[in-house]
């Protein structure tokens, strides 16, 4: 007993000071590109289905007043009245999300009744979307990406300007882009198998989801940098670099964990209790905002040790 206990405390201790991240930065980056090979080939498999808000089109809300039928039965019937490129999409217990090319009153009329055979509904809500519209919103969203991941080199190149060892600035920046990119990858692959299996699609919802991953990743990245940065200009006894980072990890830990989980925790409250509208949302939020948490401790830090130059 007395041994397991000092075993316990030993690996408390390391964990404390994160020199056991340190010690097992090989691990953690593997860990990373593991997951984000698996999200490639998922992105490749699956794809990302491009919602009306991209392509054009119209979604029509159905809500069913008694049982909802069959999906099969619903499918069947609207492609015999020559709907046969939509999609369904269940939302709740008795709601249906059809989406397809852009409807005119009298299709629209006509894809309600074919979808009604079954069971009587009510439209509950009908948007249409120009695919010169979904084009600008393509691209608008595109750019906004770009844009983001262009103003956060430039601020990191900007505020580690005057770090040069052992460690060049640019190196910062290089660290900060692999774990943003990291944090964007991942949630995409989990999205396009949610799209596989449940019907959905890219929509703005989820362009939000991924810049909101990308703010929240970059401030627990660049505060744990920062620290880098001060223990660095007071490193009076010349620590070893690795000994540095994993002091300022553990200066910085329980602050960006506890704030980190505290925001998952409500995101995921929103995915699994709020309106399905948002839960598709909710959920891609929560899987990046949990790499994100990730990248930031385990990936950018382990990085930025793993770039130091060897001692000749």
């Amino acid at each position: 007993m007395k041994e397991i206990r000092s075993v316990n405390s030993f690996l408390v201790a390391d964990l404390k000071n994160n020199m056991f991240i340190m010690r097992h930065k090989k691990i953690f980056i593997s860990i990373s590109a593991l997951f984000v090979a698996v999200s490639i080939a998922c992105i490749s498999i699956f794809g990302l289905p491009l919602g009306i808000d991209f392509k054009g089109g119209s979604a029509l809300e159905l809500s069913y007043t008694t049982t909802r039928p069959e999906i099969q039965l619903i499918q069947e019937s609207i492609t015999n009245n020559g709907y046969g490129d939509a999609t369904l999409q269940p939302i709740g217990e008795k709601n249906i999300l059809i989406k397809s090319r852009e409807l005119s009153d009298t299709e629209r009329a006509e894809l309600i009744t074919a979808a009604t055979v079954h069971a009587p509904a009510t439209m509950e809500s009908f948007t249409t979307i120009g695919p010169s519209v979904g084009k600008e919103l393509k691209r608008k969203a595109i750019i906004s990406i770009v844009l983001v991941l262009l103003a956060i080199i430039c601020f990191v190149a900007y505020a580690f300007r005057k770090v040069s060892q052992p460690v060049s600035s640019w190196k910062y920046g290089f660290a900060v882009i692999i774990a943003l990119i990291h944090d964007i990858i991942i949630p995409s692959g989990a999205f396009a198998v949610l799209a596989h299996i449940t019907g959905a699609e890219v929509d703005t919802l989820f362009i939000v989801a991924l810049l909101t991953t990308l703010a929240l990743s970059i401030s627990d990245t660049i505060v744990v940098f920062d620290r880098v940065r001060e223990n660095l200009a007071n490193n009076e006894d010349e620590e070893p670099f690795d000994s540095i980072v994993g002091k300022s990890l553990s200066q910085t830990f329980v602050r960006s964990i506890n704030t980190s989980i505290l925001v998952l925790v409500m995101i995921i409250s929103l995915a699994v209790f709020g309106p399905v509208s948002t839960r598709l949302f909710a959920t891609i939020l929560a899987i990046g905002m949990f790499f994100g948490i990730y990248s930031s401790i385990f990936l950018a830090s382990p990085l930025l040790v793993a770039m130091q130059p060897k001692k000749k």
